[in-house]
Parts: C-alpha cells; sequence; structure tokens
C-alpha cells in the first residue's frame, strides 16, 4: 500500500487491559513542545514539517528510516546554555551523545567546547576544526595510543580516572616534553535516581576514584608529585544521565569541595577548577518535566558558592556537560510502517523499516519515547500500539507502549520524537542492517550530513 493510500474509516480500537496503561490522548494530532525540536509543526494536511520542509520530502529524497535533525534548534539550545553560564564558566558538549563534523563546526560558532571519550570521537574534533584547548578527554580506560595523541595534539584537558591512567598521561607528556592540564575523576558516592546502567556516581562501577577510603585524594597526590609532567587543574564529578532533581548535584558538590578543601590544607594547593558533568534530563513524554539552562545554571552557581564559602575556599571556575540536553530533542527518526498486526484484547504491533539497530535505548535501558503519525491527519480512535523494529528479536522494541490513529496502515510515515541523543551513536548492523543517515534540516533547506551506509560498506570490511 502506498503512504498515501490508508482505510476510508477507522478500524475498532483496541480494548485496553485494565490498570496498566494511561489514557490515550485527546489529540492524535497534537504535538507537545517539550517533546520535538522547536520548528516542528504540522501542515494543514497534517504532514510533519521541521525547518519548513515535510517529511513526506525527506522520505522521499532520503528515505527512511533517517535521523532527522533540526539545525537551528541545535544552535538555540547550544546559545541557551552558553548564555546560561555566562564567560566565567565553560560548558563542554558530551560529543558522546552524537558527534559529526558538522556538529564540530556548529559548537565552534556558537562557542561551546567538546567533551570526547575515545580516539574516533578526538578525530572527528580535530578533523572538523575544533581548536585542540577547547577538547576534554574522558575514558575509563584510553590506551596508551590515544592518550598519547591527545597529549601531542595539546587537548585542553584529560579527565583521569585510575592511578595507571595517570601514570600513562604523566609518562606520554614527559616524553612529548609538555605538562598536561588534568583533572581527576572523583566517584562521590551519590546514586542519581536514574536507571542501573546511567547513573555513575555511586560507588560499585567502573569509572572514577573513590572518595572512600582516600583512593581520590592519593589520586590527586600522585598527580602532584608528576608536576614534570602534569597540571592538575582541579576535580570532576558525574553523577549519572536523564537527571531532573538537582539535589545530588548539591550533594556531589558538597563532596567535591570538602575534598578540595582537604587538598588545601594537607597538600598547600588551591584548586582552580571543579566540573560538575552533564546528565541533565530532557522530556522524551508529556510526563517528563526538564529544567531549562538558565536555571540549572543558577542551582549549580548557588550550590557551588554555598559550599566554597562554608569550606573557606576561593569560588572555582565551573564546567558542565550537557550532551543529551542538546542534541536529544533536536531531532526526531522518520520511519515508514511496514506492518499492522493486532492482538484482540492486548494491543496493536507496529512494524517499521529500523529497530534496535538505529534504536537500542529501548532494549538497554527500558527507554520511553512519544511517537506520532506524521504523514497526514487523522480522525480516527487512538489505539494502543506497541511499535517494533525489523530484527529477528522479541526484544527489537522502539516505542513499548503509546497510541496511534486506529486506522495506521502500511505505507504510512510515523515519528519517534526526541532521538538525538545516543541512537545514532550507539547504532548497529545488527542482521547487516545499513545505519540511517543524519539530515539536518534549517530554513527550508536539508543535507545529509552523516550519509546512510550501503551494502558496499558492509563488504568492505569484510574481507573474506
Amino acid at each position: 500500500m502506498s503512504r498515501s493510500a490508508h482505510p476510508a474509516g477507522p478500524r475498532h480500537a483496541d480494548v485496553l487491559p485494565e490498570g496498566h496503561y494511561s489514557a490515550p490522548p485527546t489529540d492524535l494530532n497534537a504535538l507537545d513542545p517539550k517533546v520535538w525540536a522547536r520548528t516542528v509543526e504540522r501542515r494543514a494536511d497534517g504532514v510533519l514539517t521541521v525547518g519548513g520542509v515535510g517529511v513526506d520530502r525527506l522520505a522521499d529524497t532520503h528515505g527512511t528510516p533517517a535521523y532527522i535533525l533540526d539545525e537551528s534548534d541545535f544552535r538555540a539550545r547550544c546559545r541557551a546554555w552558553r548564555q546560561a553560564f555566562g564567560d566565567d564558566a565553560d560548558v563542554f558538549y558530551a560529543g558522546k551523545a552524537f558527534l559529526s563534523r558538522a556538529v564540530v563546526r556548529w559548537l565552534r560558532e556558537e562557542g561551546l567546547n567538546l567533551d570526547v571519550c575515545s580516539g574516533g570521537e578526538l578525530a572527528t574534533a580535530l578533523a572538523a576544526g575544533m581548536p585542540a584547548s577547547a577538547i576534554a578527554f574522558h575514558g575509563n580506560n584510553k590506551s596508551a595510543a590515544e592518550i598519547r595523541r591527545a597529549v601531542e595534539a595539546g587537548v585542553g584537558r584529560i579527565v583521569v580516572d585510575s592511578y595507571e591512567e595517570i601514570d600513562r598521561v604523566a609518562a606520554a607528556a614527559r616524553e612529548l616534553g609538555v605538562r598536561q592540564p588534568v583533572l581527576v575523576r572523583v566517584t562521590v558516592g551519590v546514586e542519581a535516581h536514574t536507571h542501573e546502567f546511567i547513573a555513575t556516581a555511586h560507588e560499585d562501577q567502573k569509572f572514577g576514584l573513590a572518595l572512600a577510603g582516600g583512593t581520590a585524594l592519593e589520586g590527586i597526590r600522585r598527580v602532584l608529585a608528576a608536576e614534570d609532567g602534569l597540571e592538575l587543574l582541579g576535580v570532576h564529578s558525574h553523577i549519572g544521565s536523564q537527571i531532573f532533581d538537582l539535589a545530588g548535584f548539591e550533594v556531589s558538590a558538597r563532596r567535591v569541595v570538602q575534598l578540595m578543601g582537604t587538598v588545601r590544607d594537607e597538600f598547600g594547593v588551591t584548586l582552580p577548577e571543579i566540573d560538575l558533568g552533564g546528565g541533565l534530563g530532557i522530556a522524551y513524554t508529556a510526563g517528563d518535566d526538564p529544567l531549562e539552562p538558565a536555571d540549572i545554571a543558577k542551582t549549580l552557581r548557588d550550590i557551588v558558592e554555598r559550599e566554597c564559602a562554608a569550606a573557606g575556599l576561593a569560588v572555582p571556575r565551573l564546567s558542565v556537560e550537557p550532551g543529551r540536553a542538546i542534541i536529544g530533542p533536536s531531532a526526531f527518526t522518520l520511519y515508514e510502517v511496514g506492518t499492522v498486526k493486532p492482538l484482540e484484547g492486548l494491543r496493536t504491533y507496529v512494524s517499521v523499516d529500523g529497530g534496535m539497530s538505529d534504536n537500542i535505548r529501548t532494549a538497554l535501558y527500558d527507554a520511553e519515547y512519544s511517537v506520532a503519525l506524521v504523514s497526514r491527519t487523522s480522525e480516527a480512535l487512538p489505539m494502543l500500539v506497541r511499535v517494533v523494529g525489523k530484527h529477528c528479536e522479541s526484544g527489537d522494541i522502539v516505542v513499548r507502549d503509546a497510541y496511534l490513529p486506529a486506522d495506521l496502515a502500511p505505507g504510512d510515515l510515523i515519528a519517534v520524537a526526541a532521538t538525538g541523543a545516543y541512537c545514532r551513536s550507539m547504532a548497529s548492523n545488527y542482521n547487516h542492517v545499513l545505519r540511517p543517515p543524519v539530515v539536518a534540516v534549517t530554513e527550508g533547506e536539508d543535507r545529509v550530513i552523516v550519509r546512510r551506509e550501503t551494502e558496499e560498506d558492509l563488504l568492505r570490511l569484510d574481507v573474506g
């Protein structure tokens, strides 16, 4: 059935199981501005547009599935974070959320720094012209080659994560005849209220040096002892991801500032910087209530200033690392419906031409998303659906539970909102499915910034 063809009248909506699902929305054509990018709207015929371009045109030009990125939305979010924190603080975009050469150029133009966590991300940053001095290099197990390349390039900071890494960075810096600025990543013992796989500051996990038992303080001592190769800028803490409550940051900042006070008292060194990481949440569904950058900046500044005053410390320069909070809402994934399979008394399974290869987050984190019919309007009754992919896995779920019009049919286009963060970054070739393109749209123009993979790409890596 073509995209324009669909049943003339609504099918009967599914009977809903009792006591488990929220009531269906009153208007399936409405778009929640918290969830969708700024320029997304509907035309009179119901077709979704972004940056003035209809998804019908995007699908015809670029195919589906495709990640559609609202460039003006991304830039506006960059500016909001930059303006919120001002010139006396640093905003590092967390490249792990999504990175490409175009994004790096946008970051440079909007005045943000960049956080990378692998040699590949570093290579992308440098290839796109990001000044090395504006790059921070993260990671819990950086290789000797990655460290040497970062030091040789002159990255502005390396966040050291272990005793071994302190030694590796110091050795590379001495060999190259430089002093490499570093921050020590501290595990502060705060469990953010998030999924266990993305909570990163409790003690039983792989990141950082724990405050407990003096491990972090010993790491700082070792950095100071390697002063011929290392320059200690300060301390770093990251408590998790998809966080809406800043109470965890208050506890984290208090403990980090107390550590800085101990460093002053024991080593006579006042550390000039504190990095509180990122992890601020975005709205994936109408029930999510993210904070605005200005409110985040004010709260974090107040916390640091209060804790420093209590410890008798000068207020250090503050750094933050938003990734998802910038790129997440700026993109959506466009799919074509392939099959619609009702299960009487349960739900309807809607299969699309992508799946867990372009969005693994639902399988990994039980993530929730908003989805909409975007190729037309519909007055049909809402039906409870599960949007699934084309992969040979029962766990191949894109949206676990949502409502779509009951006249949904093969050939319709649907879009899953807020997929800018981690979807393309974590994409795979499972079942040898080709990874989708990333298409940037702004002011009526669309262009590919990461092209769709081809079968030739797959076969080129297979040397037989």
